[in-house]
């Protein structure tokens, strides 16, 4: 890849850092795109509007199906959460619907965990674009006030795993899906309907989170989503070590009884390089969608309506959190500094990232390369 190397004159430190490989799936890379993305949807945040963070999640028997299937399923997966969402809310609230989603495929433990987050504004302009749609609100009961809500949950698993299922037989009886090996039995009639029945029986979990939490207000949220967008699985600060093979890193403990936050856990380096690798997408797959008023083809003329049917929706200077947020998005300052006793480091040397022809081609090159 290629690099440099500083030292410091100071304490006599000296780092190596190596050049970027441009893939999204890098841990080290992909800073600078974290933060455009960032930068990008937080112009679409709109002041005194109430967000909820969705979060639709395929039970985990689709897991074998989805892997050997990965373009087609998360592709369904993600259209089939818009609609769903789409349909409640033009239903129930009569508003014209919109949302900014992003695809996650893994959990704490890197197992194979597909669902999706979308960030949905709670108010909006009508189905006939003439009037604006207050967020509704609960009734308030006792000592408990009114709470911003945006449609039934309930109701929406069941119109999400509803429509999954039946995009998912009208793949199977295209013949669009890849049945091979431990999956090829599916590919008989009975067999298929055995498993798509105990998937309509699954428990479909569908998640609304509402605001005002520190977790779910837009910023954070844009800012969690943000992490992910590149980078894989797992950050380098998860990881504790990688002794005799077995790598141990720490994931969010499932105890909700317990005092500590984190647990330690333990792969051998063939098993954790198995999990990681569930989770590359497929070449050129979009993780990151708009839909509705907030998709490309409508952004501008949406944003216009919002504006003029309510007044407070003017653009504003984005939230000092989202800045904060951007910020810590770049991976690269512009002066290192040491990270001993912060004084500027100096450039001792530089190697150029090599071209394809100097892989296959020059005095280094691989001897498998000859055969």
């Amino acid at each position: 890849m290629g690099g440099r190397t500083y030292a410091c004159n100071q304490c006599q430190t000296k780092i190596s850092l190596y050049n970027s490989c441009a893939d999204r799936h890098c841990p080290q890379c992909s800073g600078a795109r974290r933060a455009d993305w960032l930068d990008r949807a937080a112009e679409l945040l709109l002041p005194d509007v109430t967000y909820f963070q969705v979060v639709f999640t395929l039970p985990d028997k689709l897991s074998p199906l989805i892997l050997g299937n990965r373009r087609k399923l998360y592709r369904t997966l993600m259209h089939t959460a818009w609609e769903a969402l789409k349909e409640c809310i033009e239903t129930k609230l009569g508003m014209q619907a919109s949302a900014m989603m992003v695809l996650h495929t893994w959990n704490q433990r890197l197992g194979h965990h597909p669902h999706v987050h979308l960030l949905v504004p709670g108010s909006g302009p009508s189905l006939d674009g003439r009037r604006w749609i207050e967020c509704r609100q609960t009734k308030p009961t006792g000592n408990s006030p009114a709470k911003p809500t945006l449609v039934d949950n309930k109701e929406l698993s069941r119109e999400f795993s509803e429509r999954f299922l039946r995009k998912l037989k009208s793949l199977h009886r295209r013949g669009k899906l890849d049945l091979e090996e431990e999956l090829a039995g599916l590919q008989e009639p009975l067999a298929w309907a055995k498993f798509t029945d105990t998937l309509l029986a699954h428990d479909w979990c569908v998640f609304i989170e509402r605001p005002p939490t520190s977790k779910s207000s837009p910023e954070h949220v844009l800012k969690y989503l943000a992490r992910y967008m590149t980078g894989g699985p797992i950050s380098d600060r998860r990881l504790v070590s990688c002794d005799n093979d077995i790598v141990t890193f720490m994931a969010r403990n499932k105890d909700k009884h317990s005092s500590a936050s984190q647990v330690s856990e333990k792969l051998s380096g063939v098993e954790f390089i198995r999990c990681w690798s569930l989770h590359i997408l497929p070449k050129g797959f979009t993780k990151s969608r708009c839909f509705g008023g907030y998709s490309s083809a409508r952004r501008t003329a949406f944003i216009a309506l919002c504006k003029q049917l309510h007044p407070l929706a003017v653009t504003e200077q984005c939230d000092p959190q989202v800045n904060d947020a951007i910020t810590e998005t770049q991976d690269i300052p512009t002066e290192r500094c040491c990270a001993k006793c912060q004084q500027p480091m100096q450039l001792l040397s530089e190697t150029r990232r090599p071209s394809w022809r100097d892989l296959f081609y020059g005095p280094n090159h691989h001897s498998w390369f000859e055969s």
